[in-house]
């Protein structure tokens, strides 16, 4: 219980910050889905679907095939872009966290705290990302309200995920690294903009292996009604896994860095 205290204590913190810089996420996070689905969606959606006929993919429209999908992508950049340089800061640079722990915070409160805030901010970006879409039709209104929850599971994979990873840093050199060959080839090829059955058959395997996919996939089943590739709960499970492997690794860098 004391480190759910502690955490709550963290969360509480961030918030309190929170409140002088949500101005400019909140403007960008309602900019950027207006963008991407005016310009994936609608531009090359009507391309797409003019090329195919009427909807093809799956049954759908281009843009209501994809909008589940980079609700999901919205979801893993939040949480790995709030996990990745703040935390190297806060190790490294800034030295915030040292302050923290010269509360009674402890490192376990610390982690869990942060993970839990950038979780929040995933589900509010995620949000604004479905409500937006409803007004692309892209989406029904409820059904994407309930994909906000998939999403939201797909940011903390990724928040935990890369919270451990950026424990072990030095220098940020391995985070530039990360996006350019981990985030941004998952952006591409998780299934957000086409099912993973096109890609090549050695490149499928490799897809499915990705945090993201496993997001999409819930997402998108949420968001539309689709099935699920495999079974939903299998899913879940991979994500889970993910951030309970990333918070484990997180708290015992964190504590060998900053405590012992």
């Amino acid at each position: 219980m004391t480190v759910v205290r502690d955490a709550v204590t963290y969360f509480e913190s961030s918030a309190r910050r929170y409140r002088y810089t949500f101005r400019g996420s909140l403007f960008a996070s309602f900019l950027s889905p207006i963008l991407f689905l005016s310009a994936m969606g609608l531009g090359l959606g009507q391309l797409v679907d003019r090329q195919a006929g009427e909807a093809i993919i799956d049954g759908f429209a281009y843009v209501t095939f994809i909008a589940p999908g980079l609700m999901a992508t919205t979801a893993m950049q939040a949480g790995a872009s709030d996990s990745s340089w703040p935390v190297l800061a806060g190790l490294k640079w800034l030295k915030t966290y040292h302050g923290v722990l010269a509360s009674p915070v402890s490192v376990g409160g610390l982690v869990l705290g942060h993970v839990a805030f950038v979780t929040v901010r995933v589900l509010l970006v995620t949000l604004v990302y479905g409500v937006i879409a409803t007004l692309f039709d892209a989406m029904d209104l409820w059904r994407a309200l309930f994909a906000v929850l998939p999403a939201g599971l797909t940011g903390l994979a990724f928040a935990g995920t890369v919270m451990g990873y950026s424990s072990y840093l030095n220098n940020d050199i391995g985070l530039a690294n990360l996006f350019r060959y981990g985030i941004t080839p998952m952006f591409l090829f998780s299934g957000a903009f086409f099912p993973i059955t096109q890609l090549p058959e050695f490149a499928q395997p490799l897809a499915a292996m990705t945090p993201l996919w496993h997001g999409v996939e819930l997402t998108r089943a949420a968001a539309l009604g689709t099935p699920t590739s495999w079974n939903p709960i299998l899913h879940v499970a991979v994500l889970l896994a993910f951030a309970t492997v990333g918070l484990f690794f997180a708290s015992r860098k964190m504590t060998e860095r900053l405590v012992s």
